[in-house]
């Protein structure tokens, strides 16, 4: 465990192999924050960036499960929805593996581990780890805006998480 307090998430990129590692510190058990991964309803309310409703598609959040939702907005143009989808290959105690892809690039799929630290007094490290299957689209993961979809969808997490408590 380090001393470190990480409560905006942490984005690096890895030089040798194409993934991106995210962790972030919160206010919840494992067990919330597992919750918060895997029902559907919590997950919906956090997601994404704070401009972008969520709407599950489908969800089963098994080993072996599958998931699937479109995030929306009305914009200038009209509405623009993006799509997500992807398999639950293994859904643990403290450990999500699944994939990860979006819609509109069927060819890049993810492959992301999160695990869920037990820090103690009611707090949990979340570690992620997204391997893509290049570095060019690593950095096209990147440069789609993640890292605003995650800082706010994790602000909206704390949201979520301070209601449960």
């Amino acid at each position: 465990m380090s001393d470190e307090t990480y409560t905006r998430a942490v984005i690096v990129t890895d030089t040798e192999v194409p993934v991106v590692r995210i962790t972030r510190d919160f206010t919840g058990t494992v067990e919330q924050l597992m919750r918060a991964h895997t029902d559907p309803e919590l997950f919906r309310r956090w997601v994404g960036p704070k401009d972008l409703t969520t709407t599950i598609r489908a969800w089963d959040a098994r080993t072996g499960g599958e998931w699937s939702y479109v995030a929306s907005r009305t914009g200038d143009d009209g509405l623009e929805e993006y799509g997500f989808h992807g398999s639950f290959h293994e859904v643990g105690e403290d450990r999500i593996v699944q994939t990860f892809t979006f819609d509109g690039w069927p060819q890049a799929v993810s492959l992301e581990t999160l695990t869920f630290e037990d820090l103690g007094n009611g707090r949990t490290r979340l570690h992620a780890a997204s391997l893509v299957d290049s570095f060019e689209g690593r950095d096209a993961f990147i440069e789609s805006g993640m890292e605003s979809g995650v800082q706010e969808g994790y602000d909206k997490l704390d949201a979520v998480l301070a209601e449960a408590s």
